[in-house]
């Protein structure tokens, strides 16, 4: 024998959580507040392992595969989110609502924006939201979007254009990330 056995998948796959998990759980937290990045940051590398076999690197490398990864599993949670304020609307108002106000709140100060662009944001269709978190909190070029996401290039600049467009309009032209003493002088 001339050297050690290759690592099994297992193996490289550990490899891939120490290096890719904390980046994960950022984006996550990003997009969702800390309380649920926990959950989601293991829920992807959970479908990651599962899928593990069907990664295909001439399509995506692996940081790319698990950003798409995790985006699905931040929509789905965020359904989920959805359908539960839904059913609580139907009973009234209440301490339903309140806590939600909390959770909203929670997040926009966890991810230093201010509530206009969280609500423009928040706003967009899924697709242009995605393609515009990727970019923006993820740092992706359009090609790694594309791939993430399962879409074309050219889908990604139409996406990212449109969502721009659109915040710009719903912010009136101002920069949310500034300070108003910074906006006015």
């Amino acid at each position: 024998m001339t050297g050690d056995p290759p690592p099994r998948p297992a193996e490289r796959f550990d490899e891939v959580f120490d290096v890719y998990f904390a980046e994960i759980h950022r984006y996550a937290a990003k997009r969702l507040g800390p309380d649920a990045a926990d959950d989601v940051a293991a829920q992807t590398f959970l479908e990651a392992f599962r899928q593990r076999r069907r990664y295909d690197p001439e399509r995506a490398g692996v940081r790319t595969w698990l950003y798409g990864i995790a985006t699905k599993v931040i929509g789905r949670h965020q359904r989920a989110e959805v359908r539960a304020l839904r059913a609580g609307a139907r009973l009234g108002p209440g301490r339903l609502a309140e806590e939600h106000a909390e959770r909203v709140d929670a997040r926009v100060s966890a991810q230093g924006l201010r509530g206009e662009l969280a609500g423009a944001i928040a706003a967009l269709p899924r697709g242009q939201r995605d393609v515009l978190l990727l970019v923006a909190l993820a740092d992706l070029r359009h090609d790694e979007v594309a791939a993430a996401l399962g879409i074309s290039y050219g889908t990604v600049g139409s996406r990212l254009n449109r969502a721009r467009t659109t915040l710009r309009k719903a912010l009136g032209g101002t920069n949310p990330m500034l300070t108003l003493e910074e906006q006015h002088g």
